[in-house]
C-alpha cells in the first residue's frame, strides 16, 4: 500500500469536486475550492478522523467496502475507481460496474447500427442496452423487467427453460455461457452482482448445477446460431462477441450471411417501426 500516493489521489480528487456536484449546498465561506473532508466523510459513510488520517498518509489499510465508498462519494470514473485500489493494494472493484452505466460511448454506437440486431451485456449476463432492431427480433425487450432480460435466469429457470435445455444446440451455447460466467468470477470473485446469480442458479436450477460442476472455464468467442422466430421461422447467423475495454461490458452482434434469407429479414424488421425510438434503450 502507497500511503502517500493514496493520500494524495484523494486529496485531487476531493478538490476536484464543487459540492453542487454531490447534491450538498455551496454554503458561504469556503476559502478553497472542493469538498471538505467531512463532507467526503459524510459521503462514504466513515468518520472524519479516519479520512483525515488517510490524506495525511498515515491511517491503516483501508477496507475494500471503505474504499468502494470513497470511490463513490469521490465520483470516481472507472479508470480512477482502478487506481485507488491498485493505491491501496487491493483488486480493483468491478461489481458497481455490472449494475448498469454502459458508457456514452457504446450507446451511441448501438443508435447508428441499423443492419444488425446489437445489444450489450455484464459479465452477469444482464441486457443492458440494444438497438431497435434486436428489439424486435427478441421480443421487445423494453417491455421486460430486468429479472426477465437476463439471459441465465431466463434460459435455466424461466417459463421457456424446458425448451431451450431440450435443444442440443441451444444447450451448447448455455453451456458456453456457464464457462464464460466461471471465468468472469475467477478474474473478480468479489463481483458481488455475478456471486448472487450463480448463487440463486444453483438453487433454481438443475441444469445449471450440472453445468457448474463441471468447472469447464472458456471465454465467448464468435459463433452460429440457429433460432426460430416466431414469426420469420427459421433464421442463422454469426453471434459476434467484441469486449468493451476497461469494463465488463461486451457488445453482442447478430450477424448474417450477406444475401441470405436471414439478412433479407433483419432487412425487413429494420424496415418496421420500432417500439423503441431511434435511439438505443438502457437499463440504469
Amino acid at each position: 500500500m502507497d500511503r502517500q500516493q493514496l493520500a494524495d489521489f484523494l486529496r485531487t480528487r476531493r478538490a476536484a469536486l464543487r459540492p453542487g456536484d454531490v447534491g450538498m449546498p455551496e454554503g458561504p465561506r469556503r476559502r478553497t475550492p472542493g469538498l471538505r473532508r467531512q463532507e467526503v466523510a459524510q459521503l462514504a459513510g466513515i468518520s472524519v478522523e479516519y479520512y483525515i488520517r488517510l490524506e495525511q498518509a498515515r491511517g491503516p489499510k483501508p477496507s475494500r467496502q471503505v474504499l468502494t465508498a470513497l470511490a463513490r462519494a469521490l465520483m470516481l470514473v472507472h479508470d480512477e475507481r482502478a487506481h485507488l485500489f491498485n493505491l491501496a493494494d487491493e483488486r480493483p472493484d468491478t461489481s458497481a460496474s455490472s449494475r448498469g452505466d454502459v458508457p456514452p460511448t457504446i450507446l451511441n454506437l448501438l443508435a447508428g447500427l441499423d443492419d444488425f440486431p446489437a445489444y450489450v451485456v455484464n459479465a452477469a449476463y444482464d441486457m443492458l442496452a440494444w438497438n431497435p432492431l434486436a428489439d424486435r427480433l427478441m421480443g421487445w425487450l423494453s417491455q421486460l423487467s430486468p429479472e426477465q432480460r437476463n439471459i441465465l435466469r431466463a434460459n435455466f429457470s424461466g417459463p421457456h427453460a424446458a425448451a431451450a435445455l431440450s435443444d442440443e444446440r441451444y444447450a451448447g451455447f448455455l453451456r458456453q455461457c456457464v464457462a464464460d460466467v466461471r471465468a468472469s468470477l475467477a478474474r473478480d470473485p468479489a463481483d458481488a452482482v455475478l456471486r448472487a446469480l450463480v448463487d440463486e442458479l444453483l438453487r433454481s436450477s438443475p441444469e445449471f448445477g450440472e453445468l457448474w460442476a463441471d468447472h469447464e472455464v472458456g471465454v465467448r468467442t464468435v459463433q452460429t446460431k440457429q433460432v426460430v422466430h416466431e414469426e420469420y421461422g427459421p433464421l442463422e447467423f454469426d453471434c459476434q462477441v467484441l469486449e468493451v475495454p476497461a469494463t465488463c461490458f461486451r457488445i453482442i452482434f447478430y450477424v448474417p450471411q450477406p444475401g441470405s434469407r436471414t439478412a433479407e429479414v433483419f432487412a425487413t424488421m429494420a424496415a418496421l417501426t420500432p417500439v423503441t425510438s431511434g435511439a438505443p434503450a438502457s437499463v440504469a
